[in-house]
């Protein structure tokens, strides 16, 4: 309050062009304010969307890793070594077992997925594939033409569908000194084919002295290509 020739005056309320009070309540002021700070030019520099999206998700993985090693023996280095040792653990796994193999038999495992071709055919592609330095197709293809052989011969009896496994299976009755060798042919064959392993050039060639050897080994007169006597 100030004195003016004897007389008290109350204060004036702030005067926005020297004549009107300016009188503001707080929720205008508020709703202002927010008018103000949506402008863009205010958020030239706030990240994306993806980049928020980012970093919520590290700070997920950031409160889930804090709990994970609160509740670990030895906190941050605890949860650490267990990491790793899972980590081994299944990396051991997969270089001795490769990846997960389908059952023998199963639909789409048949030998040939191709139309009919005679075994000269399949040891053509088998050699051109094994030039090239393609051992997994010189692999397929050089089993197809012994299995093709073994039917050419009629030491099995044609059938559309069989697996790798079957043909080895049936031929080690009527062949039983070569039975081991085309187990482990069809078991090369199905790890390629099915297991994700990759081949080499020793796989191939023991699969090719397999087809030589054959052609040179008599049949059992015991014992048929469907395991029925003679």
């Amino acid at each position: 309050m100030t004195v003016t020739g004897g007389a008290a005056t109350a204060p004036g309320r702030p005067r926005a062009d020297g004549d009107v009070p300016v009188d503001i309540s707080r929720v205008p002021a508020r709703e202002a304010a927010e008018r103000e700070l949506s402008k863009p030019m205010y958020h030239e520099n706030d990240p994306n969307l993806l980049q928020r999206g980012l970093d919520r998700f590290w700070e997920w993985v950031g409160d889930l890793f804090s709990a994970a090693s609160a509740a670990t023996p030895g906190g941050v280095l605890g949860l650490v070594v267990v990491v790793l040792f899972v980590a081994a653990l299944v990396a051991a796994l997969w270089w001795r077992l490769g990846a997960p193999r389908r059952a023998p038999g199963a639909t789409g495992d048949s030998l040939f997925t191709d139309g009919p071709r005679t075994a000269r055919d399949h040891r053509a592609a088998a050699a051109r594939h094994a030039s090239a330095g393609l051992w997994n197709q010189a692999v397929q293809e050089r089993m197809r033409a012994v299995v093709r052989s073994l039917e050419e011969r009629s030491l099995l009896d044609p059938r559309p569908g069989r697996t790798a496994d079957e043909a080895a299976a049936e031929a080690g009755r009527s062949l039983p000194s070569q039975a081991d060798e085309l187990r482990l042919a069809a078991r090369t064959f199905d790890d390629v084919t099915y297991g994700g392993r990759t081949a080499d050039e020793p796989a191939y060639r023991r699969i090719e002295e397999l087809d030589t050897a054959l052609e040179r080994t008599r049949p059992t007169l015991d014992t048929a290509s469907t395991g029925t006597p003679a």
